[in-house]
């Protein structure tokens, strides 16, 4: 078990770590009945996808004994009404520090496919856009 997941009411859910012992709360979006006082499941699938991308490409650099600390992603996300769906996820992935013709092919190679890009539904459209210093 990685965790456990409980409705707290409210449309509010808290997940709790099993390993790490971290808690998580989610709350339902604004656009759906929620306060949206806290990441929305549909915002995690989101920011779970900038994560597993950072990530990855933090493996790669690590390999070249290269220092990725300080990237981050910008994520926005879009929703559809009917079905009621993540219909794209947008991440402008931000490099603060000097990368190498040869590096940024391997890191955008890195980012389209992790984990879970590769598991997310291909009818998600998925705009990455990579912004080197």
């Amino acid at each position: 078990m990685i965790s456990k997941v409980v409705y707290r009411g409210d449309l509010r859910t808290e997940a709790f770590h099993t390993e790490s012992k971290q808690l998580l709360v989610t709350d339902a979006p604004k656009d759906n009945q929620g306060e949206g006082n806290a990441f929305s499941p549909t915002d995690l699938v989101a920011t779970a996808l900038a994560s597993c991308i950072l990530t990855i490409m933090g493996i790669v650099a690590r390999r070249s004994e290269l220092d990725l600390e300080g990237t981050y992603i910008e994520v926005k996300k879009k929703m559809s009404s009917n079905p009621r769906d993540i219909s794209e996820i947008g991440l402008n992935i931000y490099f603060v520090t000097k990368i190498n013709e040869e590096d940024k092919i391997r890191f955008e190679r890195a980012a389209k496919t992790c984990p879970v890009s590769l598991s997310l539904n291909p009818k998600i459209n998925k705009i990455i856009k990579f912004i080197y210093l």
